[in-house]
């Protein structure tokens, strides 16, 4: 007996569905790929990935009988609309992050799906990561102790690019913040529960375009604990490590190279420590004794796809990466630029 597969179809197969989803989605033993859509260069998709259909416009994938779940992966302008189209046409949707341009575009995708009773599931894939995986283990298994603060770096080198929607707010909601910020919003709230205050500074510290190259985060979290979220457009990808950092009241975990679209990346921690007696002279210098941590490496966007596809399969909607939690991040983006502008510190 075959296993049960959903059948999917893709919205916007260039970028980063041609580069991770679309090779993720065909290694998912729950998934097919059936259509890809896109309105240039379709076919190369279909025919680079043995794909039987090729359309160039979205309402002829959604009429395809076969399609019973959407990718959609084009510029985020166009989301609301096509979420609603999928909705509309009885299709689940599996969305890039982010849901929508804001939180008023993000509220009426949300509102369709439910209205059509499809199931939504955000692109925020550094969830499935291993290494955050077995981070969010050592949490939950308390051996970090009462989490303290959390630290997350992701930049790169983005010049202007004549065409490039992520740098241009009206086509792309913002810059730096709103399309990197957030996947390390959601990945620490993974980690250390809901967000209840933010603070951010945005600006353009090296390139002209309309959106921010530099945005820096301040987080507070329901707990209490603390973190920082660091994202730029403007630091040239060979000296950003993408660390990430969790402290606890017993222990830490440090890591380089987990955060991003790879499988791969190290990661080692410290734990036990208990109540450490207190050192008068704060000697800094000396070796710590961390240790090297394992993980497994899996393919984050064959995990996402997998893990939808297992809700569908199930008639459970999904629990990650759901559309209350889409919502949240349109809330806390919205309070982030606005803190922005009146330099204060929000409540979300």
């Amino acid at each position: 007996m075959k296993p049960q597969r959903v059948q999917f179809g893709v919205i916007g197969a260039g970028g980063i569905a041609f580069r991770k989803t679309i090779p993720g989605m065909l290694r998912a033993r729950n998934c097919r790929l059936v259509a890809v859509m896109d309105t240039a260069n379709v076919e190369r998709v279909a025919a680079a990935f043995g794909v039987p259909r090729a359309y160039t416009r979205e309402r002829d994938l959604l009429a395809d009988p076969e399609v019973q779940a959407v990718y959609i992966a084009t510029p985020l302008h166009l989301h609301a609309r096509q979420i609603r189209m999928a909705a509309e046409a009885g299709k689940h949707v599996l969305c890039e992050k982010p849901l929508a341009l804001n939180l008023q575009q993000a509220r009426a995708a949300v509102a369709a799906c439910r209205r059509h009773k499809v199931f939504l599931q955000e692109g925020y894939m550094m969830k499935f990561h291993g290494a955050h995986v077995r981070i969010k283990q050592l949490i939950d298994a308390g051996r970090l102790g009462r989490l303290v603060y959390l630290r997350a770096q992701l930049s790169c080198w983005y010049p202007p690019l004549k065409g490039a929607w992520r740098q241009d707010p009206r086509t792309g909601g913002g810059g730096a913040l709103i399309d990197m910020a957030t996947h390390l919003y959601d990945l620490l709230a993974y980690f250390a529960g809901p967000i209840r205050r933010v603070a951010a500074l945005t600006g353009n510290r090296v390139h002209s375009y309309k959106s921010e190259d530099a945005s820096t985060t301040l987080l507070e979290f329901r707990s209490g604990a603390h973190a920082t979220v660091d994202c730029f457009y403007c630091i040239p990808d060979e000296a950003s490590r993408t660390r990430l950092e969790v402290y606890g009241s017993q222990g830490a975990v440090l890591a380089e190279g987990t955060i991003g679209q790879s499988t791969g990346g190290r990661m080692e921690g410290i734990f036990g420590l208990g109540d450490s007696a207190y050192d008068a002279a704060q000697n800094k210098d000396v070796v710590r004794r961390f240790s090297p941590l394992r993980f497994s490496h899996v393919n984050p966007y064959a995990a996402e796809c997998e893990y939808f596809a297992a809700c569908i399969l199930r008639a459970q909607p999904p629990a990650l990466n759901n559309a209350a939690g889409a919502l949240r991040i349109a809330r806390l983006v919205e309070k982030a630029y606005t803190s922005c502008r009146s330099r204060r510190v929000l409540r979300v």
